[in-house]
């Protein structure tokens, strides 16, 4: 979090890297407060897009980008499904209207409030003191930063992690029904050829109206 111009992104660099040399894979997503657009005009996508599809994908060797419409903005928990398993977390910019965990990075010259609510703070990266009650950082610091969020993925970390989305919307999950859904879906899979060493699953069930 942090105000326009406050150093959210050069912030995130330095995380991204100090995660990435620790071994984690991390995802990034960021909040536009307005329609943007990524596409080219009158590149082939782009007219595909325009004449009506859903979801616009170009595809290379190394790179998949993917254009999704939506009918709603999304939360980061939501817009998680259409980032991949793969990533051990993802770091987010902006999403202030949310209810995660927030770093927030503060300039002096820009006011002494800030954005977030006081119980989501975590952390500040600041270049004044400030009377708050979380750590406080300097813009040189990101390791000792990297080092906090290190600490909360351990203290958070479960033997797996299971989400359900419903229309794209999440369902939380009691604990006892992450339990028993997880139990049913491993014994379903387990004599299946190629799931022995399977890191992540994905199941989509589409009924036909």
């Amino acid at each position: 979090m942090g105000k326009s111009e406050s150093g959210k992104t050069t912030l995130l660099e330095g995380l991204i890297s100090g995660l990435k040399e620790r071994g984690y894979r991390v995802a990034v997503l960021k909040h536009a407060a307005h329609d943007f657009e990524l596409d080219t005009p009158n590149k082939d996508s782009w007219r595909l897009a325009q004449a009506g599809s859903e979801v616009s994908a170009v595809s290379s060797g190394d790179k998949l980008a993917v254009i999704r419409k939506l009918e709603q903005d999304l939360s980061p928990r939501e817009l998680s499904q259409f980032l991949g398993p793969e990533c051990d977390l993802i770091l987010t910019e902006g999403f202030k209207y949310h209810n995660y965990p927030k770093i927030e990075v503060h300039r002096k010259e820009q006011g002494p409030e800030l954005l977030s609510p006081p119980e989501q703070l975590i952390a500040v990266v600041t270049d004044e003191p400030l009377e708050v009650e979380v750590p406080q950082f300097s813009r040189e610091e990101v390791p000792k930063i990297v080092d906090l969020i290190e600490e909360m993925i351990r203290a958070q970390r479960q033997a797996y992690d299971l989400d359900l989305f419903v229309d794209n919307a999440y369902l939380p999950l009691s604990r006892s029904s992450q339990n028993l859904l997880y139990r049913t879906i491993i014994a379903m899979v387990a004599g299946i050829k190629g799931t022995a060493q399977m890191k992540n699953l994905r199941i989509c069930l589409r009924r036909q109206d």
